[in-house]
């Protein structure tokens, strides 16, 4: 009789393996499905429930376009210890040695080939909510954007967080005991309103909006880039209720506007992202002179000034707001490029005729100081710069007139031997008149960063 054999089938070491490790492969959750921008932002999440999770995905599927986003999460982690594994992150996925240094990654990344995810301005939305929720309407993947957002930074602040001067309360000259005559301040002098606003003073608040001669304008000054800019605030009928961003592009304020959140360049006057982008708007500028309080004065003894009170509780002394910036030529938000043709914060009169031509034109504060009198043309546009004895410029119209002498005050003589009578809003002699042309002083690196093919005269 022939045994009973049980049959032992082979077992295969694979299959082995499966079943030693099933209980671990079935009980893991599956990896969540999420936007890249909302699993970067989690990064930043006080919950670490999901932090080595999103670690390893963005790890195992990094992208190069994704490198700005981990480069702004570094930048704002309150984590330090996020903020180590976001850097080692950049380091293993670039080769890229730059530490913490948030301006010089910037720096870098904007010199390799660009690429950008799609989900990038939601990123920036979301990100950015966090600090201020109103920033959450500056960027989506549905917005227009003429300029790079991986060059728009985070200045700091919040909405308005330099709070802009609102209908100021502006008093009379002899009332302006806390200026010095050798204090900066920018001149203004249209329709017979003739007002100075200190720069000590526009330092702590980088904006006005005021009615000036019956038209409402916005002074705006952008002071990492040294530059003050007067524009009307109504563009083909509308009203646009204009602010501070608390972002920067290329180092140059952003402002924004009330009804529709629309990022706007301070530089150009335009709108660079949001819905007005495209739109074929850009605000009309006005002209302006930086010069002492003591000179202006002197040419305009009824003149008002904006007062101290403010409704705020700043230092409004002389040099106490941004005194360690102005102090050096080192920048506290980097820029592509620099051209070293003048230092960082050499003053330059800026010069830009939109209506005319798209053609720039920078002339070196120092050069303009040597040379008083200095006829050039931009485009079509023929003008004469003039540089009175506290080195205030301004910029007329030159039409076909050959001026050959200035007194470096309140005339200036042609050809022909006829003086001119020069005032804040014209040339003018007899029946003859030659328009003030709108221009504005402004640090050497900021104007080339927003206009890098400007031409430079120094």
């Amino acid at each position: 009789m022939t045994p009973n054999l049980r049959l032992k089938p082979k077992k295969s070491p694979w299959l082995i393996l499966l079943v030693l490790l099933a209980p671990a492969v079935w009980s893991q959750e599956p990896v969540r499905e999420l936007p890249i921008s909302e699993r970067m932002v989690g990064l930043l999440s006080r919950s670490t429930e999901h932090l080595d999770e999103d670690f390893a995905y963005i790890e195992t599927h990094w992208q190069r376009a994704w490198t700005p986003m981990v480069i702004e999460l570094m930048y704002l982690s309150g984590d330090r210890d996020t903020a180590q594994r976001l850097r080692d992150l950049l380091y293993k996925k670039t080769r890229q040695r730059h530490g913490f240094n948030f301006n010089d990654w910037l720096v870098w990344w904007w010199k390799q080939e660009r690429a950008v995810d799609p989900d990038y301005a939601d990123f920036k939305s979301r990100l950015y909510r966090l600090i201020d929720r109103r920033f959450e309407g500056y960027f989506s993947n549905e917005r227009v954007a003429r300029i790079r957002l991986d060059a728009v930074v985070w200045g700091g602040v919040a909405q308005d967080g330099i709070p802009p001067l609102r209908q100021p309360e502006m008093i009379g000259a002899k009332q302006a005991t806390f200026l010095e005559d050798d204090n900066v301040i920018f001149g203004i002098a249209l329709n017979g309103d003739v007002r100075a606003y200190p720069k000590r003073i526009m330092a702590w608040h980088e904006m006005f909006v005021d009615e000036i001669g019956g038209t409402e304008y916005a002074g705006v000054y952008c002071t990492l880039c040294g530059a003050m800019i007067l524009y009307e605030t109504h563009f083909d009928g509308v009203r646009h209720e204009l602010g501070t961003s608390g972002f920067l592009y290329l180092s140059n304020k952003l402002m924004y506007d009330k009804a529709t959140q629309t990022l706007w360049s301070s530089t150009w006057g335009e709108p660079v992202i949001g819905p007005l982008v495209d739109q074929g708007i850009r605000l009309k500028r006005s002209h302006l002179v930086t010069t002492t309080w003591g000179e202006w004065r002197r040419r305009h003894p009824d003149t008002t000034v904006l007062s101290t009170r403010t409704g705020y509780g700043q230092d409004y002394s002389e040099g106490a707001a941004y005194r360690e910036y102005f102090a050096t030529d080192e920048l506290m938000f980097q820029v592509p490029t620099r051209d070293r043709r003048l230092k960082n914060k050499a003053e330059v009169l800026a010069l830009t005729f939109p209506d005319i031509t798209e053609d720039t034109m920078a002339l070196s504060a120092k050069f303009l100081k040597k040379n008083s009198l200095y006829v050039d043309q931009l485009g079509a546009q023929r003008f004469v710069v003039l540089t009175d004895r506290s080195g205030a410029n301004r910029v007329y119209e030159a039409a076909d007139v050959e001026f050959v002498e200035y007194d470096r005050d309140s005339s200036i003589t042609d050809s022909e031997g006829n003086v001119w009578a020069l005032t804040e809003g014209a040339l003018s002699f007899t029946d003859q008149t030659l328009a003030r042309l709108p221009a504005h002083r402004a640090f050497w690196f900021g104007w080339h960063a927003a206009h890098p093919d400007t031409e430079l005269v120094k």
